[in-house]
């Protein structure tokens, strides 16, 4: 996932420049400045990627951001709620691997479009400057080709399930072709962020049901307000920036006002998860797992601090706990 908005540019080094530097100097790259407290990037120097892949892969894998899970993690979970919690008791594991890997290059392609969306901001932030499109070491055509390879694996996973996820797979496609846009007319991008991260719980439940109900539904509105607030939380790093060169985040929008709000969407988070729960005739077991992931989500609203972007990341991470809470009390509330 990546919410924020990306910013152009021309690359940071001339080509001679970064073919001269060795590889893994620089953020990991290969090539340019290594990254400070003064000047951060989203690159890590020396991760699994720049010290395991092929020169050629490596700014494919930072395209589809596998260098950072994270944004997966919080696409996937909501598919497998929603299989967890139409199932009858323990979720079918192949629908969770397909889901899975659906994840992962869903979210890569999602992430493509972004940076050739973004590609004439992405230069003009510190964090997303050395970027594969705004540094210049993969084209806008190259970027296309690789998301539509991505593209094809999703489908080809959607046609293997039943029409009406086929359906819903087909529908999610005019949000994630318009989200990258909505932080050029919206200072609320991240509501449509939410639309498009949490479908899958409605894909989740019609792969096992066959048709849509209301605890989905609850499921689904549920995490959309729990993307309102951790990624208001992510925007709050790049806010100064975003400012600068004119882009929207509800960052912007809320600005000292942040924590009060994230108590109000973490709140109806629960609320309308709990309703779910309820809805589909959980055992009230789950209510355990809920008031744990309540609890999380409390402490992110209470403790973050909006101005250390530092924090605001660590924050946004911890949403992975609330998912597997989420996740662990659907399937408790079937079985006990």
């Amino acid at each position: 996932m990546d919410s924020v908005p990306g910013k152009s540019g021309a690359s940071p080094l001339p080509a001679a420049a970064r073919s001269s530097l060795p590889r893994g100097h620089g953020g990991g790259l290969g090539w340019g400045p290594a990254p400070s407290a003064q000047d951060p990037t989203d690159i890590h120097a020396g991760d699994w990627v720049d010290r395991w892949l092929p020169r050629w892969a490596e700014p494919y894998a930072r395209l589809a951001r596998l260098d950072r899970p994270i944004g997966t993690w919080l696409l996937l979970f909501p598919g497998w709620w929603g299989i967890a919690l139409a199932g009858p008791r323990w979720p079918d594991p192949v629908l969770l691997a397909l889901f899975a890997l659906g994840a992962v290059v869903m979210r890569g392609a999602g992430c493509t479009l972004n940076d050739i969306a973004d590609r004439d901001y992405d230069g003009q932030v510190a964090r997303t400057r050395l970027r594969p499109i705004p540094s210049g070491r993969v084209s806008v055509r190259q970027a296309v080709i690789f998301m539509v390879a991505q593209l094809a694996i999703g489908a080809a996973i959607l046609v293997s399930l039943n029409r009406a996820s086929l359906l819903l797979g087909v529908a999610v496609l005019a949000l994630i072709g318009t989200y990258p846009y909505m932080k050029r007319i919206t200072y609320w991008p991240q509501l449509f962020l939410g639309f498009n991260f949490n479908w899958g719980v409605l894909i989740g439940w019609t792969a096992v049901t066959g048709s849509l109900a209301w605890p989905p539904v609850l499921l689904y509105l549920g995490g959309i307000c729990w993307t309102l607030g951790y990624d208001t939380i992510y925007a709050h790093q790049d806010k100064e920036d975003d400012a600068r060169i004119g882009v929207k985040s509800s960052a912007l929008a809320l600005g000292e006002r942040t924590r009060p709000f994230l108590f109000l969407f973490y709140g109806a988070a629960i609320t309308l998860w709990t309703a779910s729960g309820i809805a589909a005739g959980l055992n009230a077991i789950f209510l355990i797992a809920f008031a744990l992931a309540a609890a999380q989500l409390a402490r992110q609203a209470a403790r973050v601090d909006i101005g250390d972007p530092i924090d605001c990341l660590a924050k946004f991470h911890s949403n992975r706990i609330v998912g597997w809470f989420i996740l662990a009390g659907i399937i408790a509330g079937h079985l006990v």
